[in-house]
């Protein structure tokens, strides 16, 4: 009972610590919360989100990635990806939407021993593909779906 009081205790102590430097202006959020590639999520381009984001635009088309998304997307607002690779030693997945104005819609970084797996909802502004990009063993390897949008989810 006396251990649960103490660790209790020190959480209470951590969080208010953390938060009294957060109101203080000491520890702003963008340093508590994971870095982001601003110049990938800006590019205009896969091209340039790709080099910008993994440092090259090549890629090799893989059968072992599979992009499951619907056919056709009657709000281009809330899209369902999933993402899986059967590819050994994956250390992250990227997913672009080649005609969105910003195509990065998302990245991930996969520690060792992850199942490289993601679900996720994405915006598409207009029918366009969906591409995967997977980095495993130092390669990057892509697949690609189409999916066609009716009413567009970035303002369109």
């Amino acid at each position: 009972m006396n251990m649960k009081r103490r660790v209790f205790m020190k959480g209470s102590l951590a969080a208010g610590v953390i938060g009294v430097a957060i109101g203080a202006g000491l520890l702003t959020p963008r340093e508590v919360l994971a870095a982001w590639n601003k110049s990938a999520f800006e590019a205009k381009s896969v091209a340039d989100a790709r080099k910008a984001l993994l440092g090259t635009t090549e890629t090799t088309e893989s059968t072992e990635i599979t992009v499951k998304a619907p056919d056709i997307a009657e709000n281009g607002a809330v899209v369902p990806v999933t993402v899986s690779s059967t590819l050994s030693g994956v250390t992250s997945i990227s997913i672009f939407a080649d005609k969105n104005p910003t195509p990065l819609t998302s990245t991930y970084e996969l520690p060792d021993g992850t199942l490289p797996y993601i679900y996720t909802r994405i915006k598409m502004a207009k029918t366009s593909n969906v591409i995967a990009v997977v980095k495993a063993g130092g390669k990057l390897y892509s697949a690609r779906k189409e999916v066609k949008v009716t009413i567009g989810g970035c303002g369109g």
